[in-house]
C-alpha cells in the first residue's frame, strides 16, 4: 500500500556531468565514461532504497536527456541538421535536430541499462522513456508531414524497444508525456493511439507521465500563466482513463491542480507528485504525508503510488537526497495513519 517510487530523472553526480544543469555535458569519457554511469546508478540505487522507495529506478544516469538518450540511437534523424523550434507550444526556442528519413531503431538503446539495474537491486523495478507525442514535439520532421504520422512511427520503435525491456526484468515502464498538458486536443485525436501502439504486448505494468515540467525557469514562469487553477488535467483524463495504461503519473505538491480532477481516474492507478521539484526546499515528512491525505480523498490507498511532480536532474544532489527521505517517511506516516505497517 501506498508504494513510493520516481518520476524520473535524478542529478547527476558531479564527477559524471555538470550539475544542476539540463542537457549537462559528459565529464568523462571512453570506457571510464561508461563506469562512471554505472557508479551513478548503484549510488542512487543504494539513496533510493536507503530513503525508503519501494519502485527504484536508475535515475536515467546512462543518459544526458530523457528525449535525446533514446533519440541518439535512432535511425532517420540528422544530428547535423539543426532546426529552431517551439518546444511545448513555443515555451521556450531551441535548435533541434530533424527527422529526415524513416525511423528505424537497429538495435537495442536501453536494454543493458535495465540488466544491470535489475542485477543490483531486489526491489521492484521502474523504467522511464520519452512518449511519442513528446518526442514529436522535441525533434523537427522532414520526413512524415504529420505529427500524428510521426508519433505512430515512434511509437512502434519504442514498443520494440519496451519489450525488451520488459523481458529483461522491468516491472514497470513508463512513457514520459509533458506535452500532454499542452497539446490536449491532439491527446484524444492520436496520443492516447500512439501509446497504446507503444505498449502492445508487454506483460509489465504501464505507465504515463504528464507535469507540468522541470522546475527550470521557463516552466515556471510558464505556470504563471495559467491562473488561479491549473486544469489542463481535466480535458485529457477521461481518455485517460478509457485508454489501456495502467498508471497516471502526474504533479500535486504545491500545486495548483484541482485534487478532485483525481476522481476522473477512477479505473487507474495514481502516481501522485507529493514532492515538488521546482524548490530547493526539502519538504518535511510531515508535508508529504498531508498531500497523500488530501489525494486520498479521490483515490482509494490501494491505487496510489506516492512520486515526485517530476523529474529532480537539476536540483542540487543534496536536495534530491533529502527530497527522497521525505518522500518515503511521509510515505511512511500516511501508512501509520491508515493503520497498516510502514
Amino acid at each position: 500500500m501506498l508504494q513510493t517510487t520516481v518520476a524520473g530523472s535524478l542529478p547527476k553526480p558531479s564527477w559524471l556531468a555538470e550539475p544542476e544543469v539540463l542537457w549537462a555535458p559528459w565529464r568523462l569519457e571512453g570506457e571510464e565514461l561508461e563506469r562512471g554511469k554505472e557508479d551513478a546508478a548503484l549510488l542512487w540505487i543504494k539513496q533510493q532504497e536507503d530513503a525508503g522507495i519501494d519502485i527504484v529506478s536508475d535515475g536515467e544516469q546512462f543518459r544526458g536527456h530523457f528525449v535525446h538518450g533514446f533519440l541518439e540511437h535512432i535511425e532517420g534523424i540528422d544530428w547535423d541538421k539543426k532546426t529552431k523550434m517551439g518546444i511545448r507550444d513555443n515555451r521556450y526556442v531551441v535548435d533541434v535536430p530533424t527527422v529526415t528519413g524513416k525511423i528505424r531503431r537497429p538495435g537495442p538503446v536501453h536494454l543493458s541499462e535495465v540488466r544491470f539495474t535489475r542485477a543490483h537491486t531486489s526491489r521492484k523495478l521502474k523504467f522511464t522513456l520519452p512518449g511519442p507525442m513528446t518526442i514529436c514535439d522535441t525533434i523537427a520532421d522532414e520526413h512524415y508531414g504529420r505529427r500524428a504520422d510521426m508519433a505512430m512511427a515512434f511509437a512502434e520503435v519504442l514498443n520494440e524497444e519496451a519489450r525488451e525491456l520488459d523481458a529483461a526484468g522491468a516491472d514497470l515502464i513508463q512513457f514520459d508525456e509533458p506535452a500532454f498538458n499542452v497539446f490536449m486536443r491532439d491527446v484524444k485525436d492520436w496520443g492516447v493511439a500512439a501509446l497504446h501502439r507503444a505498449i502492445e504486448g508487454l506483460s509489465c505494468a504501464t505507465a504515463v507521465h504528464i507535469c507540468y515540467g522541470y522546475g527550470i525557469k521557463a516552466n515556471i514562469d510558464w505556470k504563471k500563466t495559467l491562473g488561479r487553477e491549473w486544469r489542463q488535467y481535466e480535458e485529457i483524463f477521461p481518455a485517460l482513463n478509457e485508454s489501456r495504461i495502467d498508471q497516471i503519473s502526474l504533479e500535486c505538491a504545491n500545486s495548483k491542480v484541482p485534487l478532485e480532477l483525481l476522481a476522473l481516474l477512477k479505473d487507474k492507478a495514481v502516481m501522485v507528485g507529493a514532492i515538488d521539484v521546482a524548490t530547493n526546499d526539502i519538504e518535511s515528512a510531515e508535508a508529504v504525508a498531508d498531500t497523500i491525505k488530501q489525494a486520498l480523498k479521490y483515490v482509494g490507498a490501494d491505487q496510489m503510488y506516492p512520486c515526485t511532480n517530476c523529474g529532480m536532474a537539476p536540483l542540487p544532489r543534496r536536495v534530491a537526497e533529502g527530497k527522497l527521505r521525505a518522500l518515503g517517511a511521509g510515505a511512511a506516516l500516511a501508512r501509520k495513519a491508515l493503520g497498516h505497517a510502514p
